[in-house]
């Protein structure tokens, strides 16, 4: 019936965001390395409205260990390095003139396991979102009338299957994180 079918495609486009939501969460904690994605959500506040610093500067990553943002706008460097320190995300900013440099401190041993944590603590919520889905899907599977029993229930297996599989996938990321992180 095509209301099953939709309703396992809504389950599955559901479990599916979780995971590029977990891919993004992931992208910002930072693994050892400089890179762009560490400041991708710094909010700048430009001629009066919030903007992301990526529509204000150029920003690069000239080593493993340096973030540069060059402004667009020169009259822009001291609100774009404004924005970084309350951004906390512990980078002291160091102003020429004309661009800003980061410096990426190495991490050490224990913030290396607080990163570790915090994205365990991502991959988590994560696998929550995906069992809401779940949950959700056959509620929806319940709502509907005329339906045989035996169809119902095979469609529940198809999201518990769907279910194992995003979790399965979530834990494989972490996986993949856990060891980028804790790589010296």
């Amino acid at each position: 019936m095509e209301e099953l079918d939709l309703i396992v495609e809504s389950v599955q486009h559901d479990m599916e965001a979780a995971v590029k939501h977990l891919d993004h969460a992931f992208q910002r904690i930072r693994a050892g390395r400089a890179s762009t994605n560490m400041v991708q959500d710094v909010m700048v506040e430009y001629y009066g409205s919030m903007t992301p610093i990526n529509q204000v500067a150029n920003v690069s990553v000239p080593d493993a260990m340096t973030i540069s943002i060059q402004p667009w706008d020169s009259k822009a460097i001291n609100d774009i390095e404004k924005a970084i320190v309350n951004s906390n995300l512990g980078f002291a900013p160091s102003n020429n003139g004309i661009n800003i440099i980061l410096n990426v401190p190495p991490l050490t041993e224990e913030r290396r396991r607080e990163l570790a944590k915090q994205a365990k603590g991502e991959t988590e919520d994560t696998k929550i979102v995906v069992r809401n889905a779940r949950q959700s899907g056959i509620k929806e599977l319940k709502k509907l009338e005329g339906v045989s029993e035996d169809l119902i229930k095979g469609v529940e297996a198809d999201i518990q299957a769907l279910t194992d599989k995003y979790v399965k996938i979530c834990e494989d990321h972490l996986k993949v994180k856990e060891a980028e992180i804790m790589k010296v």
